[in-house]
């Protein structure tokens, strides 16, 4: 189970930035851009939860947080009871994260990248192959496991990143959009995979602007806007929320309402 409460985070405006009256955004002020300022929700285990917004309404800084990667100025972020704005080194190991800016080493096959993160991970021997082996199966990545990775196509760079994602047996995935730019069976592979971490009952929580991946995978939604919590709830709530069984509309009238909770 993973419970965000109350996320904050600010960044200092530089001096160009603050002459530059034509780029001003609401959450600018007191010398600050306030990208996220009261973010909150829960993923329990075996549920899949949606991250939807608009651009810019602070979801890649709420999951950089969720990562370790930025500290909050304010808020916890609970994975079972282990708070890990106060003891990132336990988010690290639990936290299975797959960002925009998740890279390979290029010289290295797409099986030793991913051999090479479970190792640092303190897998090895036995455990390490069988979890590997496992990974390739499920994400079909048997036919370029020996090309080196600078060579690998877009889908191919995915399903290593995914795997060397997943490879240490995290308490928590993360996924930050995972099928953008990918092709119709890449895709496909990318949500039979969730939906097999959802059964194993491992908490997953994916960005996504392709509602139709919501409706297929999501038992819950969270919507930040303006860096806000704006929904937290279930696929049903949020559809009777938004006033619409369409999903796309429901997310526009939710949006247009601005009704923070």
């Amino acid at each position: 189970m993973i419970a965000v409460d109350k996320l904050a985070k600010r960044f200092k405006l530089t001096k160009e930035h603050k002459k530059n009256k034509e780029r001003h955004d609401s959450r600018e002020y007191d010398g600050y851009f306030h990208s996220v300022k009261n973010v909150s929700f829960t993923c329990n285990h075996g549920e899949v939860l949606g991250l939807l917004g608009p651009n810019g309404a602070g979801k890649t800084t709420t999951l950089r947080m969720l990562s370790t990667a930025l500290k909050p100025d304010h808020g916890s972020i609970l994975i079972e009871d282990d708070n890990i704005v106060k003891q990132p080194l336990l988010g690290r190991k639990a936290i299975g994260f797959l960002s925009g800016s998740t890279g390979l080493y290029g010289r290295l096959t797409a099986k030793e990248n991913v051999e090479y993160f479970g190792k640092l991970h303190g897998l090895k021997g036995h455990a390490l192959k069988a979890k590997c082996d496992e990974l390739f199966s499920m994400l079909d990545m048997t036919t370029f496991l020996d090309k080196r990775a600078e060579h690998l196509s877009t889908g191919m760079k995915q399903k290593t990143n995914i795997a060397r994602a997943v490879v240490h047996n995290p308490k928590v995935v993360i996924l930050d959009e995972p099928t953008t730019g990918l092709d119709i069976m890449t895709t496909q592979t990318v949500i039979s995979f969730i939906r097999s971490l959802k059964a194993q009952g491992i908490p997953v929580i994916f960005s996504t602007h392709h509602l139709d991946e919501v409706a297929l995978l999501c038992d819950k939604i969270a919507v930040i806007d303006q860096g806000l919590s704006c929904f937290d709830g279930t696929v049903t709530d949020f559809m009777k929320q938004g006033g619409s069984t369409e999903l796309n509309q429901a997310f526009l009238n939710l949006l247009s309402g601005n009704k923070h909770v």
